[in-house]
């Protein structure tokens, strides 16, 4: 039956009722007989020790048990003395144990009386009651608190007791959903036997096989787990509390032998067998909580508080490490062993396990355990998944993009907490467009731009690799390409991801995650993937990939999917030209291209193919390479004549140090047909870019069209502009209708100028024809310019043909045997204008020409002294110097009336001159201003003035 005891205080006595077997004579034997229970062999009864009873003597020197009214037995220490002191043997002892006052000086239990016929029964209910006066009247509240603090542990130890009764209140057990609740405190219980093989030594114990072991684990009020921590006092309940220390979580209530004073455990084979089945259900009580909740029950690490506690906690871990109980992350294994298990040291990551455990079988393993309990896993042995290692074994994983992206987005959120785990996730893998997985964001590129690209505002969509391949009908040893698929129609991002180009790591798109942005991935659009070097080397290569039997189509359709604008270094995509051959793209020509008509014949520069040209958009296939126009190459840092550039080298080297700074340049000029300049220019000059190009100071393209272009089948620098009228005795008007700005830039001749003796020696043999008309002052600014260049060192004097005819002062051609340069310009008085040559540096102008000075020809004497008249006296001297802004000069002019001279060179002759310059560098005259330019060209460089009289 349900067994109830009811404990109450009445008239100074410790009342204690119990339903149950009432008391027999056999019973009343066994309370007297040391401990020899009439119950030790009912092992399922309480009581059945026959030691218990020995408690109440602390409390009373004389109980009583009744079991009816007037039925029952009382001892008495009082009576038990009288009845020893009767006895000759027992009365001596007693004296030898002190006499009546010494402690302990009679066995109160081993004497017994029948109580009073007036004895009131047990209550009503009730078929027992010990009735124990109080040694301590006073104490009876005290006995009462501490029997109702007693109560819930004695209801959870005997499980077939039901309620307890203290003082009027009732304490009772109910059990609701696995937990049992016992005066208001839940716990959930688990009860085990442990099987004894080596009986107990005491009498009561000899023959008993089974010990009693119960776990209670405290609850909250949604049942779930409130376990006790390791220092909130706990201690074993066998089934009373004793003074052995616990660290568990849970209370443990376990009918281990204990010594006589119920303190403290003893130790032996029983004990370890009660220990080993309290470890063992102690995994049941895990097991019975929720999966979350399991790892608080693992004993926390720490230093044992008692012999027992220790034992007890290694024999729970050990039974914890080698059971299954441990939530796994995979719903199919609902339950891992420890010591079989594995958990990743990834706080933050939630949800990380089972995702893995979900798509791989490596990870079947993973328990659903937080890091922050790694302690608690540790002890358990539960192997630590570091996160470096999860990178390794991810690459071993085959999942659809999208897992992907679900991956990163769980893994993000550690990246904040975990201090270097950006480092262990730089090999993570990553899906790629191609479906390849390969290690590492940083290796990885994101679209910008996951749906393709746009070129002029037409849409190209991402042809599969199937639609992109046989692009055009042509035989390549070994294979053949197909026909052109009539789908295919441009390219983009997507298509050239999907090449699967070798370096080139395209994440594909379902798989994009801000997390490969943190950890390296560069994101890019169209442009940028045009820079990337994989992409570049299979550009550069595509044409030799072709002649070895690849198929060039998808890399091309691709490529002029993204391209925009002119962009370096595509110029070397494989394009098919009209007969079907893989070319260079910038060795192609639009089949209606304005240049093409203009291109030599023998020219090496395909036709692209038309299909292609109609199947692309006309901005990409220039983009590329292919030839409209000419094509335009810009360099805002150029680092050397690296340009592919007719003549680059040299241009580069023209300024010696002073390398260019930027390079724009219209590049295969030297592709066009000698008798096609005249379209050539006019199309260069028409265009903006080429224009820009052909105009930029110092640049390329016009150094190169002034050597190389042709007007009427002449350079550029044989003409002149039409409206360099100053130059037009010597230069004829170019036969075109270019602006003059462009003129000038292809080096048709605006104004004299002499560059180099090339241009040196074709002036002379200008200014040496008799069929132009040179007038003197051009003849004259002719001879300086070539007297500059000389001067400058621009020209080689040994390296010109001398020619055998001159032009004269007088704008005639004259033969050099007749010529003279005139250098004392008051010698001219007695020449002929026809015989001189004038203009510029006279020494370096007779070197050019090959000819005497006039100073060297002429010789005189002038007739009469003259009269010496200062310079400043002479009213038309500072008229004239006042007119030209000059000092008039310092010194002497000699005056004559009439100024003669006895020549005695190149005839022997008495001449009338304006003026003359004698040996000693006086300024003879009969025309004051004459004399004054005598006297400027005889003292070049000095200043103004002259030497005074006798000087």
């Amino acid at each position: 039956m349900p067994g109830r005891v009811r404990v109450a205080v009445a008239e100074d006595e410790l009342r204690v009722a119990n339903t149950g077997a009432p008391l027999t004579a056999a019973g009343v034997a066994a309370l007297a007989s040391l401990r020899a229970s009439a119950k030790r062999d009912d092992p399922g009864s309480a009581g059945r020790f026959g030691v218990g009873f020995a408690a109440v003597l602390p409390l009373s020197s004389a109980p009583r048990v009744v079991v009816g009214t007037g039925v029952g037995v009382r001892f008495s220490e009082a009576d038990t003395l009288a009845a020893v002191r009767e006895l000759p043997g027992p009365a001596a002892e007693l004296a030898r144990r002190g006499g009546d006052t010494a402690p302990g000086r009679a066995p109160v239990l081993r004497l017994v009386w029948p109580v009073e016929a007036d004895e009131p029964g047990p209550p009503a209910g009730y078929t027992t009651e010990v009735r124990l006066p109080l040694r301590e009247p006073g104490s009876a509240a005290r006995l009462l608190a501490a029997a109702r603090a007693a109560a819930p542990d004695l209801l959870l130890a005997l499980p077939d007791l039901a309620e307890i009764e203290v003082d009027g209140a009732v304490v009772s057990r109910s059990h609701t959903d696995g937990v049992t609740d016992v005066g208001g405190a839940r716990y959930r219980l688990v009860r085990a036997v442990a099987r004894v093989d080596e009986p107990g030594t005491a009498l009561e114990e000899r023959g008993r096989r089974e010990r009693g072991v119960c776990w209670a684990l405290p609850v909250s009020a949604d049942g779930s787990p409130a376990p006790f921590a390791p220092d909130a006092g706990e201690v074993l309940h066998a089934p009373t509390p004793s003074a052995e220390r616990l660290s568990l979580p849970a209370r443990l209530l376990a009918d281990l032998p204990m010594d006589p004073d119920r303190r403290r455990f003893r130790a032996g084979p029983a004990a370890d067998a009660v220990l080993g089945a309290a470890a063992s259900a102690y995994v049941e009580l895990v097991r019975a909580v929720a999966p979350a909740d399991r790892l608080s029950l693992v004993p926390a690490p720490g230093f044992p508080l008692s012999e027992l506690d220790g034992a007890l906690r290694t024999g729970v871990l050990e039974e914890l490490a080698g059971r299954a109980w441990l939530p796994a992350a995979q719903a199919e294994v609902s339950e891992l062993v420890p010591r079989r298990a594995e958990w990743l040291d990834l706080p933050g990551a939630d949800g990380l396990a089972a995702l893995l455990a979900a798509a791989d079988d490596g990870f079947a393993r993973l328990a659903a355990v937080d890091p922050r309990d790694a302690a608690l896993l540790t002890g358990l042995g539960v192997r630590r998944v570091s996160a470096a290692e999860l990178t390794d074994r991810l690459h071993a994983v085959e999942r659809e993009p999208g897992w992907w992206r679900g991956l990163y987005a769980v893994l993000e959120p550690a990246l904040d907490t975990v201090p270097g785990l950006a480092e262990d996730l730089r090999a993570l893998p990553v899906p790629l467009v191609d479906g390849r997985l390969v290690a590492g964001p940083p290796s990885v590129v994101i679209g910008a731009d996951e749906g393709g690209g746009s070129v002029a505002g037409r849409t190209l969509s991402s042809p599969s690799a199937g639609e992109a391949s046989g692009e055009w009908d042509r035989s390549v040893p070994g294979r053949t390409l197909g026909s052109p698929s009539p789908r295919v129609g441009g390219g983009g991002f997507g298509a050239v991801a999907a090449l699967g180009l070798p370096g080139l790591h395209v994440v594909a798109p379902e798989a994009v995650h801000p997390l490969l942005r943190r950890l390296g991935a560069r994101e890019v659009d169209g442009p940028a993937l045009l820079e990337h070097p994989a992409l570049r080397a299979a550009v550069e290569r595509s044409v030799d990939d072709a002649e070895a039997g690849l198929d060039p189509a998808p890399l091309a359709a691709a490529v002029l999917g993204l391209l925009r604008e002119p962009t370096p270094g595509f110029g070397a995509l494989a394009l098919p030209d009209d007969e079907g051959v893989p070319s260079r793209a910038d060795e192609l020509v639009l089949p209606d291209a304005a240049v093409r008509p203009l291109l030599d014949a023998d020219a090496p520069v395909g036709v692209l193919a038309a299909d292609w040209a109609a199947r692309f958009p006309r901005e990409a296939l220039v983009a590329a390479g292919v030839l409209d126009g000419f094509a335009v190459v810009v360099d805002e840092e150029p680092t050397g004549p690296d340009h592919d550039l007719h003549d680059e080298d040299l241009w580069w080297d023209r300024a010696g140090d002073a390398e260019p700074t930027r390079v724009v340049a219209v590049r295969d000029l030297d592709l066009v047909a000698d008798d096609a300049w005249p379209g050539a220019l006019a199309l260069l000059a028409g265009t903006p870019a080429t224009r820009a190009a052909l105009l930029e100071p110092g640049g390329y393209t016009s150094w190169w069209l002034a050597r190389h272009a042709l007007l009427a089948g002449r350079e550029p620098g044989f003409w002149r502009s039409p409206s360099a009228e100053t130059i037009a005795g010597l230069y004829d008007p170019a036969p075109s209708s270019l602006d003059d700005a462009v003129l000038a830039a292809v080096g048709v001749r605006t104004g004299l100028a002499v560059a180099d003796t090339r241009e040196a020696a074709d002036l002379l043999e200008r200014l040496a024809d008799p069929s132009r008309t040179v007038s003197p002052e051009l003849g004259a600014r002719a001879h300086e310019a070539l007297a500059d260049a000389v001067a400058d060192g621009r020209v080689d004097v040994a390296a010109l043909d001398l020619p055998d005819r001159v032009r004269s002062l007088a704008g005639t051609v004259v033969s050099v045997d007749d010529a003279v340069v005139l250098d004392a310009p008051w010698t001219a008085a007695v020449l002929p204008a026809a015989e001189l040559v004038v203009g510029g540096e006279p020494t370096a102008l007779a070197e050019i020409l090959d000819l005497p000075l006039a100073s060297e020809v002429v010789a005189g004497e002038v007739v009469g002294a003259g009269r010496a008249v200062a310079w400043v006296d002479l009213p038309e001297v500072v008229v004239a110097c006042r007119t030209a802004g000059l000092a008039p000069p310092a010194g002497f002019v000699w005056s004559h009336d009439t100024l003669e001279i006895d020549l005695t060179r190149p005839e022997k002759a008495r001449r009338r001159v304006p003026t003359w310059v004698d040996e000693a560098g006086r300024v003879h005259a009969d025309d004051p201003v004459r004399a004054l330019l005598a006297h400027r060209a005889a003292h070049p460089g000095r200043p103004a003035g002259g030497a005074v009289p006798g000087a």
